[in-house]
């Protein structure tokens, strides 16, 4: 009886558009993941070269999207490829080159996509024009919500692709668009 309670308190909650942080919202974003792995030639290249460029760390997955190349590593070989970065970026200069950890749960490879910015917040929202539910992550000043936008919006455009092409959630849903939002 208490659960039903709480069922209908949670779905009133969500229809009639308040953003109440609730269980709904963790079963979403507390799933495992996995990647949709797909190589091309170019992208077994760029695995070669990250081999030999850190000295034996193997990414996990490689993703080339527009002028964006992510390298995911595991969480324990992280900090010891983020040293080679610098250089790696130099040698890549026209494409834009992040290393991100590899992670099981979705809401942690949220937070690796933004690995210097502070978020404040995430919640799942419904967008007002379109009625489509989105991620909203809230950011405390501009400049940090620039740095996670991008240049006219490429950062985060490129994340929404690479989340709809190569993410798939445990209950084979796509994940929805993220949007970045300056806290008011």
């Amino acid at each position: 009886m208490n659960f039903l309670v709480l069922f209908i308190f949670l779905l009133r909650n969500f229809y009639m558009g308040k953003n109440f942080y609730t269980i709904i919202d963790d079963l979403y974003f507390y799933q495992m993941l996995s990647f949709v792995r797909k190589y091309s030639n170019f992208e077994l290249k760029l695995n070669n070269y990250f081999y030999k460029k850190t000295n034996g760390i193997t990414p996990e997955f490689i993703v080339v999207i527009n002028k964006f190349i992510f390298f995911f590593v595991r969480k324990d070989k992280y900090f010891a490829s983020k040293m080679y970065l610098g250089p790696i970026r130099r040698e890549i200069s026209p494409k834009k080159v992040l290393i991100i950890r590899t992670e099981n749960i979705f809401i942690n490879l949220l937070f690796s996509f933004f690995p210097d910015l502070y978020i404040h917040d995430i919640k799942i929202e419904n967008d007002e024009p379109s009625g489509e539910r989105e991620i909203s992550l809230y950011f405390l000043n501009y400049k940090d919500r620039g740095i996670a936008i991008g240049r006219q919006g490429e950062y985060i455009k490129c994340l929404n692709e690479l989340c709809q092409n190569f993410i798939i959630l445990e209950n084979n849903v796509t994940p929805l668009e993220i949007k970045c939002k300056y806290l008011t």
